[in-house]
């Protein structure tokens, strides 16, 4: 293979300009530090500001860095960061969901119901409601059908036969009809916004107040339904895996990661296609590798401020957004459907030529984010064992869109990473724990993460503005 020149000083190197199985290390970060001088910032503003948030609340509270604060940390902002994870396959179609929190929270109330009800959703609803609900789920099969998502026609069918049958509690059943429903909401949403047209800050916003009324209409005002007396329930958020699953969890993790990230650069090597330089690969991946490393050791030494409880273990939240997080990442990376999700983001219209079906790609990014909501329903219900009629309401919204966007995600669509809602989660996360050991009214709270969604956006605007003038 011919090596070609360098790239003149101060240009990008781009994988039509250079062949960069040939490029060096050094040209690597050239290029890298090019892309951010041309607007292209990816997650980098977030991992800077949360490592500056790391920095202040340490230097302020000596609590901050305790491993049990840390662990509780990792709890504290999973169920609203899962949601974020969702909304970030709605951004890149250039959509909105501003219903996802209250449609996790209308599935978070289904599941409460059902395993107070001991599976008598019949009469936890009311015969009246009871037939409405199942009429839903029939529409939203419906519709999936006619969009050709067929996950979301079983699922809505899921979560009808379960309702219909009336079986016992039964914290996977549980669990399996809150994503079902989730999912038939997806349909609901998806079918109006992609098929019919509708704006989708119209329509989200509109659905945001109906899940709220279903919430209402499900727990009655003031109302609260336990769910912490199911030790499966209550384990979700709160439990922790044992020391030997905890490195167990890393040598997968790092092991997979590893086995995942060498592969395709020694593969692309080996086929002569573009890769980066082989030093950096390797450098990702062990420094991965001593992050986990150094992570798992330090969450299996005891934690409880009491002595004679043991806390120790990687809390199971851990796992559960690791494993969303490599699926979100495998299909918008590996798969035909995220390469249509990341060209319908792009240019609609390129994608409607270039035979993309952008009704049906638009259509189940709304369904994944209701589904993926369901999800984070689970995880914050079972963090404060119960759902109550506020569940997901507007404070679990604007967490999951300002996590996504935080972390890098594009409000203007065709560009976003699932990690990025991680990112973001983990910022907002940060600034609420930190204000909070300082004692810090709720009003600061809420300040301080409008301030940092806002600088969010505006580095969002600005960025893009500066990659058009750049010519990217």
């Amino acid at each position: 293979m011919t090596q070609t020149s360098s790239a003149p000083s101060g240009a990008a190197i781009t994988d039509f300009g250079i062949d960069t199985t040939a490029m060096s290390t050094a040209e690597a970060i050239g290029d890298y530090l090019a892309r951010l001088r041309g607007g292209k910032l990816g997650s980098l503003p977030a991992v800077l500001g949360l490592i500056a948030l790391f920095l202040l609340f340490t230097s302020l509270s000596d609590v901050f860095l305790s491993l049990n604060n840390v662990a509780n940390l990792l709890a504290q902002g999973a169920g609203q960061t899962m949601i974020a994870m969702g909304i970030v396959f709605v951004l890149l179609v250039g959509e909105i969901d501003l219903s996802a929190g209250t449609a996790s929270g209308a599935a978070g109330a289904v599941l409460a119901m059902h395993y107070v009800e001991n599976g008598n959703l019949l009469g936890g609803m009311g015969t009246l409601v009871f037939v409405v609900f199942n009429a839903v789920l029939v529409l939203a099969a419906v519709l999936a059908a006619l969009l050709r998502i067929w996950p979301g026609v079983v699922m809505s069918l899921v979560a009808m036969a379960i309702t219909l049958s009336g079986m016992a509690a039964n914290p996977w059943v549980e669990m399996l009809l809150a994503l079902s429903v989730g999912t038939a909401i997806g349909c609901i949403t998806g079918f109006l916004v992609a098929k019919i047209g509708m704006p989708s800050f119209v329509v989200t916003l509109a659905l945001f107040l109906t899940w709220e009324g279903v919430i209402l209409q499900f727990i009655g005002e003031g109302g609260v339904l336990g769910i912490s007396t199911s030790h499966v329930l209550n384990q979700v958020a709160n439990g922790n895996l044992s020391i030997a699953g905890s490195w167990a969890l890393f040598v997968v993790a790092a092991g997979g990661f590893a086995a995942v990230s060498l592969g395709q650069h020694f593969r692309r090597l080996g086929r002569g296609l573009v890769t980066k330089p082989t030093p950096l690969v390797l450098f990702k991946v062990g420094g991965v590798a001593a992050f986990g490393a150094v992570a798992t050791a330090l969450l299996t030494i005891n934690r409880s401020p009491n002595p004679s409880i043991e806390i120790s273990g990687v809390p199971y939240v851990v796992p559960i957004v690791l494993g969303l997080l490599t699926i979100g990442t495998y299909v918008l990376n590996r798969t035909r459907y995220g390469r249509h999700i990341y060209a319908v983001g792009g240019n609609t219209e390129a994608a409607r030529r270039a035979g993309i079906d952008v009704t049906k790609i638009k259509a189940s990014a709304f369904v994944v984010c209701s589904s993926v909501a369901a999800l984070g329903a689970i995880v914050y219900s079972s963090k404060v064992g119960s759902v109550d009629a506020q569940a997901g309401g507007l404070d679990t919204l604007l967490f999951a869109v300002g996590a996504a966007v935080i972390g890098g995600a594009s409000l203007f669509g065709g560009r976003g990473r699932v990690i990025d809602a991680v990112i973001g989660g983990t910022v907002l996360a940060t600034v609420a724990n930190g204000l909070g050991l300082l004692a810090q009214p709720a009003a600061v709270v809420a300040i301080v993460t409008g301030l940092v969604l806002l600088l969010a956006a505006t580095v969002d605007a600005l960025s893009r503005r500066r990659a058009a003038t750049a010519g990217h």
